[in-house]
């Protein structure tokens, strides 16, 4: 018997021209598409997925709903949390998989952005594997990612010369800025807080990236953190949902020699 194949496809980050000719040529012939759904939360993003597949799926398709397991935002165990949702996710998937996807089928996940950079789809795919009850063959198409597409909007680089770049999440950078980091960027922000930083860092934000709704501010972050936290209020409390991310980045002329500020 055939396994089933799931494409696992990095969509960008809402602008329609973000795929790739790999990630057409992929959805070409595809079966299945699969969606987590947060209900109407996401209900944008489910409908970007669903203009994609009309645009590019070029025989008759099916889109499978799968209704995304709840979880708390602010837990006192944020690993066990994440864990569990993990599995409930993949318990729901495979489910989804057994289901409505014959084997030999092809079915598609739609990962927004890249599935490689803070998108849990890949390990759940891994504990479908592990558990064994449902044959996968995965592949994987790369997509541009908000890092990328931020950098360009802003029309910067994200390193300084031969230095590096560290990609972290808002819980990580609330501890404190990264020893010997120059430039950071940082995502899944759910409540960005500057006070703590250097406020002669540069920022660089950007929201809905790539979308009708994209909105950018940049600037020292001491002139700019305020203004980037209440357009991120007013936006979020418009649309229901926001996906944000930003670029800080400490001018290497303020530094000495010993790398540490002047």
């Amino acid at each position: 018997m055939q396994d089933r194949q799931i494409r696992v496809i990095g969509i960008g980050t809402g602008d329609p021209e973000h795929l790739t000719l790999q990630a057409v040529r992929a959805l070409a012939d595809v079966d299945a598409v699969f969606v987590l759904d947060k209900r109407a939360e996401t209900a944008d993003l489910v409908e970007i997925r669903r203009r994609i597949c009309a645009a590019h799926i070029a025989k008759p398709h099916r889109v499978v709903t799968v209704e995304d397991p709840p979880r708390e935002r602010r837990p006192a165990d944020y690993g066990g949390t994440v864990a569990a949702w993990h599995a409930a996710r993949a318990e729901r998937l495979e489910t989804a998989f057994a289901a409505h996807l014959r084997p030999g089928e092809v079915g598609a996940i739609l990962a927004w952005g890249d599935p490689a950079l803070y998108d849990s789809v890949l390990r759940i795919l891994d504990r479908i594997a592990d558990r064994g009850r449902v044959a996968v063959t995965r592949t994987v198409i790369p997509g541009l990612t908000s890092v990328q597409v931020l950098a360009a909007r802003h029309g910067v680089p994200l390193n300084g010369i031969g230095g590096s770049v560290l990609i972290t999440t808002g819980r990580r950078l609330a501890a404190g800025w990264p020893a010997d980091a120059e430039s950071v960027v940082v995502m899944l922000d759910g409540d960005p807080a500057f006070g703590h930083l250097d406020p002669d860092l540069t920022i660089y934000w950007g929201a809905y990236l790539g979308g009708p709704d994209e909105i950018l501010l940049s600037g020292r972050l001491g002139d700019t953190g305020d203004a980037i936290r209440r357009v991120r209020a007013e936006a979020r409390d418009r649309h229901g949902w926001i996906m944000d991310i930003y670029l800080l980045r400490r001018d290497r002329a303020a530094t000495d020699r010993t790398g540490k500020p002047a």
